[in-house]
């Protein structure tokens, strides 16, 4: 079962970066043996023999099968290592070409420029969110005030964003629902300013035991910056699926209401990490 899965998964990654299905089951046929002709890979990949050569010969012109011209002909995969490295620069590189692509695209004509302040948006997606909150960590201008929630949320290039915010000297503060997740961001980040979090509804349990959300980023920038992510908590982790609000500017209502309760609720020692500033 569980090898069945993993083949699954592998044939709907690969068409995630690009592979049709048939070109995405045959190159998971041929990683599984050392080499074999069309008529093997028909067998153990499940595509009719017919369409095994074109899907091949895709694979060819993408650096990913390589053919030994005998009779008949022999197909084999290149080393997994070799064939992920392939595809993620072709990946890469795609993401480039899309990006030049849309800032070249001139922009549809606006009835007002100016940014209101008031809206606030919603973002889904562990990815989408951690990618959100690395952004706005690198445009902060004076300050970072960064409550983590569930560890999920601690990876490399968090630490990297934040860590290359202190150098700029950006202050950054780091707070923690748990002594665990304080310790884990503070031997990350040694010198930033990590405290274990005074909000006692972060890391409370809900009185509603059908509540299982708990929140898992609350991040404050330059005072006029909020985003805020949940997580419903489910029986398996893949059900599971982070969820944020994102507000900007000084007045926005929902910038207001975290900017009070932290500045009540996030204190380090004698200072409190953040002023209200209204």
């Amino acid at each position: 079962m569980n090898e069945l899965s993993n083949h699954q998964r592998a044939v709907e990654l690969l068409q995630q970066l690009g592979l049709k299905e048939y070109e995405a089951k045959c190159f998971v046929a041929l990683s599984r043996m050392p080499k074999g002709t069309a008529k093997e890979i028909s067998e153990t990949s499940e595509v009719p023999r017919t369409r095994v050569y074109d899907a091949v010969r895709v694979l060819e012109t993408k650096g990913l099968v390589e053919i030994q011209h005998s009779n008949p002909q022999q197909f084999r995969a290149v080393p997994i290592d070799e064939g992920a490295e392939t595809l993620r620069q072709e990946y890469e590189s795609r993401m480039e070409t899309l990006v030049e692509a849309v800032k070249g695209i001139d922009p549809a004509p606006a009835d007002d420029d100016e940014e209101v302040s008031h809206e606030v948006w919603a973002l889904t997606g562990h990815m989408a969110i951690a990618t959100r909150t690395q952004q706005l960590i690198d445009g902060a201008g004076e300050e970072i005030v960064f409550v983590v929630g569930r560890e999920e949320v601690l990876t490399e290039e968090l630490f990297t964003h934040l860590q290359a915010a202190q150098e700029t000297g950006i202050t950054v503060v780091v707070g923690a629902v748990s002594e665990r997740l304080h310790d884990a961001v503070q031997q990350a980040l040694p010198d930033a300013n990590v405290f274990v979090s005074e909000l006692e509804w972060l890391s409370s349990t809900p009185t509603d035991s059908t509540d299982n959300t708990t929140i898992s980023r609350l991040l404050l920038i330059d005072r006029n910056t909020i985003l805020v992510s949940s997580v419903h908590e489910a029986a398996s982790e893949a059900a599971e699926t982070e969820r944020a609000v994102f507000g900007r500017g000084f007045t926005n209502g929902l910038v207001v209401i975290a900017r009070r309760l932290m500045a009540t609720g996030l204190e380090t020692g004698d200072d409190p990490t953040i002023s209200e500033g209204d």
